[in-house]
């Protein structure tokens, strides 16, 4: 009986252990999460009979067990640093160096090495790992760098990263090199219910792996990707282009960037596209690696004391640094949120002088423990104003707590506490939120109301006592010619806008509204889905939410907004000053190539803006994506098409010209 329960145990670990390669390798699963999670509790159950766990069972990946202290490691070969370059004059001496060297022994020895041929790769921004497989295949120690010949062994918390492999299909004895990293999906999960939110990515994986705590290992979610074969008792590798594809095929993590050059000119080139799409990476990198493809010239070209010669870091400028909090200065937005900012000792970051920056609420102040006076670990990616993520806890003495306003910055009236956020109530009165909810109800996207500036909107609240949208409509060319900085035609030109922008798409309207967290995509799919204004006002939770992309939280929020009687009064207002959002026609999205497909645009498109395109993509049933990823279908390439084209084209996506969308349609 034990027997054949032993079969099946060996069974299920083989299956599981395929499903989680191909899940988090392949991002192809074959199961559903409810197959595999009744194949984990059968062979858990097995296991527990048995009194028996194998090295490589999926069970051992909660990291359900406290360790005592890391015990040494000593790698079989030495995990070498990298020389840095920060420009490519330095790339290029290297480059020189390198011909060089290989020009000296091609002159000097009947064997010949071949043209220099580099290959880059991206540099990981997370903890190194070096993972030890023996004879049969099986993972048995993974360690970290430590010295490079001393690390320590961090097999437990490194098997709870779900993508590494356990068993691989290999018997002799190897050490494969690769970098542990957090996502910042696992980042931001971790931090929503973090007592101590983790400060950034890097630190995210370095603590999860150096915590004798496995289960807090695993609670961090982390992935890693590998690169290196350090130790081989195997067959030897030819070409680091051959190392990489045997790391594939074993099954382990890779990323799918890899690049092969041969002149200066290709690497400056690939140095830049990488630094262009790194802001939209979910990981963190640093810079790129660049190294010799052919192994036997590496041999030739050797070590200096620390680094290897045949390879050399490019080092991008870092996206986060350190400076000091000065002040917290507090606004007030279009919803009534009064928010915090943070001023600080400028900075220089990623390119550009920083002086202010994010500070969400008074929960995450107090989470991430930041107060007046403290050095803080600032961040910026994707061009957007920069975060607070952490203070340096030295820096913290003689620090001044950071207190909430009690009243209004702007208008002097006392505040209210909803949940986490602060609100000023007094939205007739408070100049900030009525200027940005005039600005935001004429902007293109919403009605379409052509010179409404916030300098402009701020000239109506205090001159003429505009409070409300629909205010606006009541305006006399009388009252206007009398501000300042209004002539006749201005006062005309607005009028003429005001009294246009009242036959409106049902969706811009909604938009124009300011419903929280309604932008315009979700305005469009509530305009498509209930085709009226009356329909949208009497929508329930459960009809909202059947709406894909729209969650629980957004679906309050909008039943929320047509339940307050202050909202059903602008609307009535509104319409009976002339607004008259139109009906949304239902375009029936018959059969054709892009309907249910997701899909990119990159590039200037001949006969069509991109506006345009998108609508059109929509109306055949289509999701347009603004990013390029392993689940989009096709990307449609106008002129001068940047790095989404060449993102889609490593990833092997279906790319269509215009004419070729044009001849599927």
């Amino acid at each position: 009986m034990s027997n054949s329960k032993r079969e099946r145990m060996l069974e299920l670990i083989e299956e599981l252990n395929r499903y989680s390669y191909e899940y988090y390798t392949l991002d192809n699963p074959s199961v559903s999460d409810k197959e595999y999670d009744k194949k984990y509790d059968e062979l858990r159950d097995i296991e527990t009979e048995l009194n028996e766990v194998l090295p490589y069972s999926p069970t051992l990946r909660v990291g359900d067990v406290v360790l005592d202290e890391f015990k040494k490691y000593r790698h079989r070969a030495p995990l070498w640093s990298l020389d840095k370059a920060q420009s490519i004059e330095e790339i290029r001496d290297w480059h020189n160096r390198n011909l060089k060297a290989v020009k000296e022994f091609n002159s000097t020895h009947e064997e010949q090495l071949p043209k220099l041929q580099y290959i880059i790769t991206k540099k990981f921004d997370g903890l190194s790992v070096n993972l030890t497989f023996d004879e049969e295949g099986i993972l048995s120690v993974a360690a970290s760098r430590g010295t490079g010949e001393v690390g320590e062994d961090i097999t437990s918390q490194v098997k709870t990263i779900k993508s590494i492999p356990l068993k691989i299909d290999n018997n002799n004895v190897l050490e494969i090199h690769g970098e542990a990293i957090m996502t910042k999906e696992a980042f931001e999960e971790y931090n929503k219910n973090a007592e101590t939110p983790l400060k950034n990515l890097r630190n995210g994986a370095a603590g999860a792996l150096r915590n004798l705590n496995v289960k807090e290992t695993a609670r961090r979610n982390l992935s890693a990707f590998f690169y290196d074969v350090g130790y081989n008792e195997g067959q030897q590798f030819k070409t680091y282009e051959e190392m990489l594809g045997f790391i594939k095929k074993m099954g382990l993590p890779m990323d799918n960037y890899i690049c092969k050059v041969s002149s200066i000119e290709e690497i400056e080139e690939q140095t830049k596209y990488i630094n262009e799409i790194r802001p939209s990476l979910n990981y963190d990198i640093d810079g790129i690696v660049i190294a010799i493809d052919d192994m036997r010239t590496r041999e030739v070209l050797g070590y200096t004391i620390k680094f290897p010669k045949w390879a050399i870091a490019f080092k991008f400028e870092a996206e986060e640094t350190t400076t000091t909090l000065l002040d917290v200065e507090w606004n007030v937005g279009r919803s009534g949120r009064v928010s915090p900012t943070a001023i600080l000792e400028p900075v220089e970051l990623a390119g550009v002088t920083v002086k202010r920056a994010t500070l969400n609420n008074m929960d995450d102040i107090a989470r991430k423990g930041v107060r007046i006076g403290a050095t803080v670990f600032v961040r910026r990616s994707n061009d957007v104003i920069p975060e607070i993520m952490g203070v340096v806890e030295e820096s913290l003495e003689g620090t001044k707590e950071i207190e909430a306003p009690e009243v209004c910055p702007s208008c002097g009236e006392a505040l209210f506490r909803d949940g986490v956020h602060i609100f000023c109530e007094n939205t007739l009165a408070c100049k900030p939120q009525m200027v940005k909810t005039i600005v935001h109800y004429a902007s293109r996207e919403a009605m379409n109301i052509a010179g409404f500036s916030e300098k402009t909107a701020e000239q109506l609240f205090e001159q003429l006592g505009i409070k409300s949208i629909s205010d606006l409509y009541r305006m006399t060319q009388e009252q206007l010619e009398g501000l300042e900085r209004f002539g006749k035609k201005k006062a005309e030109n607005l009028l003429n806008a005001l009294e246009k922008s009242k036959d409106c798409e049902l969706d811009s309207f909604i938009y124009s509204l300011g419903i929280v967290n309604v932008g315009k995509k979700t305005a469009k799919d509530l305009a498509k889905t209930f085709n009226t204004l009356e329909n949208i006002e009497n929508a329930t939770f459960e009809q909202l939410v059947a709406i894909p992309d729209i969650g629980d939280v957004v679906a309050k929020n909008i039943v929320e907004f047509f339940s307050l009687e202050k909202s059903k009064e602008t609307i009535n207002e509104l319409l009976q000053l002339g607004v008259k959002p139109r009906e949304t026609e239902v375009k029936e999205v018959v059969d054709n190539a892009f309907a249910g497909k997701t899909v990119v645009v990159t590039g200037s498109l001949q006969d069509f803006s991109r506006t345009e395109i998108k609508d059109k993509l929509e109306d055949l049933g289509a999701k347009v994506s603004g990013s390029v990823s392993k689940k989009t279908d096709y990307v449609i390439v106008g002129e001068d098409a940047g790095s989404k084209y060449t993102k889609a084209v490593e990833l092997g996506i279906k790319i269509l010209s215009e004419e070729d969308f044009k001849n599927m349609i």
